[in-house]
């Protein structure tokens, strides 16, 4: 999956959530401005992290990391 792929995905998946930037990285104990890199696709998370926004977001890895929505 290449990263703007991946920053578009977890940003749909915030909003969908319902959440703000400034909920989401809370939740993710990370800064607004960490939050705000990974969603732009300038910063690469680590797996850690990954598997962090899918299980705050109530949804699968699998899901976050597709490389096509259905």
């Amino acid at each position: 999956m290449e990263y703007d792929q991946l920053a578009g995905r977890v940003r749909a998946f915030r909003k969908l959530k319902g959440y703000t930037q400034q909920e989401l990285a809370a939740k993710l104990e990370v800064s607004v401005a960490v939050l705000g890199s990974l969603e732009r696709g300038t910063r690469k998370p680590d797996l850690k992290l990954l598997e962090r926004i899918s299980e705050a977001l109530g949804i699968s890895y699998a899901d976050l990391t597709a490389d096509n929505q259905s």
